[in-house]
């Protein structure tokens, strides 16, 4: 056997990248049996069969999952945002940040538009939070020079709200990225709305990227019972506070002696970071007794 990654998934069959050839692959039985997925970015075990065909005989160790898109061992999501129209909610990046957090996936912000506006408070924000945050433009190229380095080597996913130009600013980093997807879609026959096929692509600049429709925004089900349960710590710069609440099981939403919450009245946690906090607190309250009652 041989080792390699799946690059490629489609109708049921995995393109895996051995590093000397693409093998077109099926997967064993045993994991549909198992009710286990092989995923684009899975480094995987491979029988060859020889004309280029070859199993999926082993998934080896993930760094991380995601279900919608289906794809595995993301390095890093890239959230692209905007301050011109369509203005990006800061809740938005936090929520992706958050579950990005949970499935230890890094996560680099990217303000895009800046020749419209220069997102001055999105950048405050998330500087001050601790993440790498760029200005760009896809239109005059402004920014792009600093994204670069912090793509390159890594396999990212581009996501964000819809129009903030996440499409634009692949294709200036790599003009050969919009004809490589034409490509698969013309071939396809299923022109731009395909949403079952996902791939792997490497740029120009030396990252690689997930191309998928799945990723322009993320479903419910990564907001999960996990997520609530460690939802404090993925907020990366609450971590310097957690062990100063004055009581155990501080939620950091109203409690008296809540570390938190004087860091933020001290301008050391940004606002809007706290109220985002707030948002994802309610909308993951319930889970718990729902997940019970399911059971």
């Amino acid at each position: 056997m041989m080792e390699g990654r799946i690059q490629k998934a489609l109708s049921g069959f995995y393109y895996v990248n051995t590093g000397e050839e693409l093998l077109t692959c099926r997967a064993r039985g045993k994991f549909r049996r198992e009710g286990i997925s092989p995923l684009v970015g899975d480094r995987v075990a491979v029988r060859e069969l020889g004309n280029g065909e070859g199993f999926v005989e082993k998934i080896l160790p993930r760094r991380n999952a995601f279900s919608r898109p289906a794809v595995a061992n993301i390095d890093q999501l890239v959230i692209i945002a905007s301050g011109a129209i369509p203005r990006t909610d800061p809740f938005l990046i936090d929520r992706v940040a958050a579950i990005a957090a949970l499935k230890h996936c890094d996560v680099v912000i990217v303000l895009n538009k800046c020749d419209l506006d220069s997102a001055e408070d999105l950048y405050r924000i998330y500087r001050a939070a601790g993440f790498p945050t760029v200005r760009v433009s896809a239109e005059t190229g402004d920014g792009l020079e600093e994204l670069k380095p912090l793509i390159d080597g890594k396999l990212s996913a581009f996501t964000g709200n819809s129009g903030v130009g996440k499409s634009s600013i692949l294709n200036a980093l790599d003009p050969e990225f919009h004809l490589k997807v034409g490509e698969v879609s013309d071939a396809l026959g299923r022109g731009r709305h395909t949403t079952r096929h996902v791939e792997l692509y490497r740029l120009a600049c030396g990252g690689e990227v997930v191309d998928s429709p799945g990723f322009s925004s993320f479903e419910t089900e990564e907001l999960n019972l996990e997520l609530k349960q460690h939802l404090p710590e993925t907020f990366r710069e609450f971590a310097p506070y957690l062990d100063q609440c004055r009581f155990v099981g501080c939620s950091h939403t109203r409690e008296k002696g809540c570390a938190v919450l004087e860091a933020v009245r001290l301008g050391e946690i940004q606002k809007s970071r706290h109220e985002s906090y707030l948002r994802l607190y309610e909308e993951l309250k319930p889970l718990r007794d729902w997940q019970e009652r399911k059971k």
